[in-house]
């Protein structure tokens, strides 16, 4: 087999000259029959099969073309690696000819090299409700907008081909293929090409973890794929060790690759990894990373985060020289929790194990990283989680107020400004924003916007009644929706209404609330651009410190290497009460919430940023 970059394994592959060579891996298959109409001509070849189950056929192709594959003579089924399906999962593949590598001289973004990961704001958005249309093509006529605020990268939430016209994309069933209610391949491409010529990265969110419930046939001619040694929340593990493991991680490593040298993504997030199972000597997720940065990563800034529950710190650590198998930074769900438990005074679920130390937690997370760091976690039944990450640099943690997950994921989808006092979320918003962790925004956010995000998809009938119903199951654990008259006021998922409620209301900003909202966060971005980006690297990993001021305030330190030295403050109270005996810091302010009453009290609903000349406070 060849290498699994430049040079794919799965998917129609172009040979030159018009020949074309269609494969599939089918172990589990006896034959495999390829149908395909091009040319105006329809087609219908024995594919051959060699010994490692691989399928192969070649032939002439004059431009795109429909195909599908026949397996033992009764099953249709489109390529697992589809590059389009304009007929949705069951349907006829889409033969794209590819565009070539983002590198190659000539294209239109050749010559751009992607941004220093210290510049990096993520702005998460839903391409089916950013916008009205729901389409790639309107989401790229908001990108002066994005850029005006002062995001950097644009993170899109799964493209990947899932069954119906909306779904929050983690549900993919074909993860080559950009779903078709997004628009075109050639969409795609023109959203990109367009961010970067304004300067904005562009990330994408991928599952690695299961395919989605509809619309994959891999189990019935590519058993391997999948094992029943380990389980889910979603449907089967992904066989990542094993005797024919090699070619399902090579899968899953083209599909990496793909999106960087197709289309020319700048970073990948990748969805709970603590949900891929890999015993090998070396983890898939070690090697995916190497080849990334082997590949595309060679010529260019190459961004590689992590959605994991399980905290593993080792993954944000070079294992050999060159870090090639190290991951640029961690989704950060800990300081989500301890901001939230202190904005909402929320304690039911997850937010258990925060309530009765938020605010050291929270002092932990911005000095440390993680809050749990090997300690017993009473919600995951007395079980450690995480791992030391004290030594790690601020930036290798992503820090949010607001996600897909932390908002989709309530019962009703509300957003943080719906549920606690706006001077407390201003304290919070600079603390995120100010802060020595990359911040992520979540679509609206920036303007405070009143719109729900729920949970949405369109399965068919049967499956439908069941994600309805363990959707509002999952609540009855919660005092709110003990009740089963109350957890009827779940949305239900697969309703289009529910879809619709989640779209972005734009002419909100028109109001004066939102607009000073809109107007805080663009100060704020600013200023971390100017003020907070140029220390970023000279922040000195494992020396930070914190000290609680109060149930619900503390400062933050950070030294700073270099010459000039010093170190970054941070002073804030999240509370209502003010905190007396601190005294005024003496060095130059950054950034602070303007306040009355004496020097040495900190005021309520408090945050401050200065940068002082030693370590001193």
């Amino acid at each position: 087999m060849n290498t699994c970059h430049n040079t794919y394994q799965f998917g129609p592959q172009d040979l030159g000259g018009g020949r074309t060579v269609f494969r599939l891996w089918a172990p589990t298959a006896a034959t495999v029959t390829l149908f395909i109409e091009t040319g105006g001509k329809k087609h219908q070849l024995a594919m051959a099969r060699d010994q490692d189950g691989w399928f192969a056929t070649i032939l002439e192709v004059s431009g795109p073309c429909l195909y599908h594959f026949l397996i033992d003579n009764s099953q249709k089924v489109p390529d697992p690696a589809s590059r389009y399906q304009p007929q949705d999962v069951h349907g006829q593949s889409f033969y794209v000819p590819p565009a070539g590598d983002t590198t190659t001289p000539g294209r239109p973004d050749s010559a751009w090299r992607g941004r220093p990961w210290t510049e990096t704001v993520i702005y998460e958005l839903h391409v089916g409700t950013f916008t009205p249309e729901g389409t790639l093509a309107a989401a790229t006529t908001r990108l002066d907008y994005l850029a005006d605020l002062g995001i950097t990268a644009v993170e899109l939430m799964p493209l990947a081909d899932f069954p119906g016209q909306r779904n929050w994309g983690y549900d993919g069933a074909l993860l080559f293929a950009v779903d078709s209610s997004y628009g075109s391949v050639d969409d795609l491409r023109r959203f990109i090409e367009a961010a970067h010529a304004r300067q904005l990265m562009v990330f994408l969110d991928v599952v690695y973890n299961h395919f989605g419930p509809e619309g994959n046939y891999l189990g019935s001619y590519a058993a391997p794929f999948f094992t029943d040694r380990y389980k889910t929340p979603w449907g089967s593990a992904i066989a990542f060790q094993g005797s024919q493991a090699e070619n399902v991680r090579c899968f899953f490593i083209e599909n990496a690759l793909y999106w960087f040298e197709e289309y020319g993504f700048d970073g990948l997030r990748f969805d709970a990894v603590h949900a891929i199972f890999d015993d090998s000597t070396t983890h898939i997720l070690e090697k995916l990373a190497r080849q990334v940065r082997e590949g595309p990563g060679r010529h260019r800034h190459i961004h590689l985060m992590l959605e994991n529950d399980n905290n593993n710190a080792s993954y944000l650590r070079w294992k050999e020289p060159t870090g090639r198998d190290c991951y640029t930074a961690q989704w950060n769900d800990d300081i989500h929790h301890c901001l939230h438990v202190l904005l909402t005074g929320e304690v039911e679920g997850y937010y258990s194990d925060y309530q009765d130390a938020a605010i050291d937690l929270l002092g932990r997370c911005l000095t440390e990283g993680y809050a749990w760091q090997g300690e017993k976690s009473a919600y995951r039944g007395g079980q450690p989680r995480g791992e030391v990450s004290r030594d790690l640099m601020p930036t290798r943690f992503i820090s949010f107020l607001q996600n897909h997950d932390q908002i989709g994921n309530r019962a009703l989808g509300e957003r943080i400004s719906c549920l606690t006092r706006p001077e407390a979320l201003r304290a919070a918003t600079a603390v995120l924003l100010l802060g020595p962790s990359i911040p992520l925004l979540f679509m609206g956010q920036e303007w405070a916007t009143t719109r729900p995000f729920f949970f949405f998809c369109d399965f068919g009938p049967e499956l439908a009644a069941l994600v309805t119903k363990g959707r509002r199951e999952e609540f009855a654990g919660f005092s709110q929706f003990q009740d089963v008259k109350q957890r009827e006021r779940i949305p239900d998922p697969n309703r289009e209404e529910t879809f619709q409620r989640s779209k972005l209301a734009w002419q909100e900003r028109e109001a004066d609330i939102h607009r000073r909202w809109l107007q805080f966060h663009r100060q704020l971005l600013s200023v971390r651009r100017e003020r907070i980006v140029p220390l970023l690297d000279r922040i000195v990993p494992g020396r930070a410190t914190y000290q609680r001021l109060g149930s619900h305030a503390l400062r933050a330190q950070w030294p700073l290497s270099g010459p000039q030295g010093g170190s970054l403050l941070l002073l804030l109270n999240l509370g209502e009460q003010p905190v007396a005996g601190i005294a005024a810091p003496a060095g130059e302010k950054i950034w602070a919430i303007d306040a009355e009453g004496p020097a040495d009290v900190l005021p309520p609903f408090f945050c401050g940023w200065y940068r002082l000349a030693d370590l001193s406070i």
